[in-house]
């Protein structure tokens, strides 16, 4: 069947509401295709180059932001204080790697999640599962967990003033590489790792002073006072997707392109072959992501590898690994080894935080930073022993001093769950938590310098 933008129509799909108002559904459709696009063909296929330069070995990528965003937490400090912390890891990975980072946001967009049951029970009560603010409310009640259709066109408008914020703090000066270098070291002191941190910070502002020196600062060097910074979500709601898919009819390289962000990601849930998140994805331009988690089967990724990269071509396919810290050596490998051998042009990226969910003993859901760094190690080592390149890292972190995860240099206990536990959907990384993350990452890329 030939692709179109609605073929996905007619394939099986999966984690999608049922609305009970079919023509308020279709009148918000029409509105979104109306609405102007929240980013451009351009855009995309310079990410595109980006991340061919990624799956290649000659850039890193950093992919992070919101497990699901939230309406009610919509405003500029927020969103301010995630995008600074991804900038102050993207400065120590650049230190460690001695590559460009490609900086990829969760944010405008992330604003539906899939579960793993369609309904929950609380005191004895059945209602629809949370599926993320675009879809439903949070709220446990008959009324908040109904589809609401005039959720999408909110998911628009909060997505397009959020895009509109970045931009302003990619280009306006907060991306100056000295500003973000004056992060407070003091979540750091009093551990065992202050020396090894402090280091770092010391031999990166050695590094701008002796730029400095020899007359290479921000004010007559665009790459040391803007960067680039790019948008992502998980494909989830098609019917968004398709009223946001525009044709780019102004340069001769015409396709079709997803406008609500630069990249869709297709999760572990949707994966199917013969779904309609596959049958959409394969039409448009934009890079995609693939969720390949442990029940993956080799055989199975290698057609799902060319039916959504038919030209091989480097940068349009990142496969995001999410096996969980106990099981990632055993199972990435031979899926590894499947797509070296196959010759398929595609990037890796570790999703360190899907397959580490656990459940307090109180009751919260939460993930141990110690999996989440063991995930990230075994990923490396997986493709150290291969010679295959482990481009980047996909996570979920706030700029907010929350406590959703525990471990880390402050040590969050199950007991301090409850402190701070702001989370919508899954348990985030707070900014302390992120940054270590980010230590981690520049001491496994160093290694990886060294050895070649």
């Amino acid at each position: 069947m030939k692709w179109t933008i609605d073929s996905w129509q007619n394939y099986p799909i999966k984690q999608v509401p049922i609305y009970n108002d079919e023509n308020e559904l279709k009148n918000v459709e029409d509105e979104l295709s109306l609405r102007p696009p929240l980013v451009f063909a351009e855009e995309v296929r310079r990410l595109r180059r980006r991340l061919a330069s990624v799956a290649e070995g000659k850039a890193f990528l950093l992919q992070g932001g919101d497990c699901a965003e939230s309406f009610l937490e919509h405003n500029a400090n927020n969103i301010r204080d995630s995008f600074k912390v991804i900038l102050q890891m993207a400065a120590v990975l650049t230190y460690g790697s001695s590559l460009p980072v490609i900086k990829i946001g969760r944010f405008a967009g992330q604003y539906s999640k899939p579960r793993s049951s369609p309904t929950e029970v609380i005191d004895g009560i059945e209602l629809p599962s949370y599926k993320g603010d675009m879809i439903n409310d949070m709220a446990f009640t008959k009324k908040g967990r109904n589809p609401d259709p005039n959720r999408l066109l909110m998911a628009y408008d909060k997505s397009a003033s959020t895009l509109n914020l970045l931009r302003a703090f990619a280009s306006g000066g907060m991306a100056d590489l000295n500003k973000i270098q004056e992060w407070n070291l003091e979540f750091v002191k009093g551990t065992d790792e202050v020396n090894r941190y402090i280091e770092i910070a010391e031999k990166i502002s050695e590094s701008l002073t002796f730029m400095k020196a020899c007359g290479i600062t921000p004010s007559n060097t665009l790459q040391l006072r803007e960067t680039e910074f790019y948008t992502s979500h998980e494909g989830l709601l098609l019917n968004y997707e398709e009223a946001l898919t525009r044709k780019d009819t102004i340069t001769e390289e015409k396709g079709w392109f997803a406008t609500s962000a630069h990249m869709l990601w297709i999760g572990d849930r949707t994966r199917d072959l013969d779904g309609a998140h596959v049958e959409y994805m394969k039409g448009i331009a934009n890079p995609i992501g693939l969720k390949c988690g442990p029940s993956t089967d080799p055989d199975e990724l290698l057609k799902l590898v060319e039916t959504l990269n038919p030209t091989n071509s480097f940068g349009r396919l990142t496969l995001i690994a999410r096996m969980g810290a106990s099981q990632v050596r055993e199972k990435l490998s031979p899926l590894v080894k499947a797509i070296k051998k196959s010759g398929l042009a595609v990037g890796w990226c570790c999703d360190p935080m899907h397959g580490n969910t656990i459940k307090a003993s109180n009751g919260y859901k939460t993930r141990k930073v110690d999996d989440i760094m063991e995930e990230v190690k075994g990923f490396f080592e997986v493709h150290f022993n291969n010679s295959t390149v482990p481009g980047g890292v996909h996570f979920e972190m706030t700029g907010q001093n929350v406590t959703e995860c525990v471990g880390g240099i402050y040590n969050v206990k199950e007991d301090n769950l409850s402190d701070r536990y702001h989370t919508h959907c899954d348990p985030r990384l707070n900014a302390n938590q992120s940054l270590e993350l980010a230590f981690l990452l520049a001491e496994l890329l160093v290694s990886k310098r060294k050895s070649n």
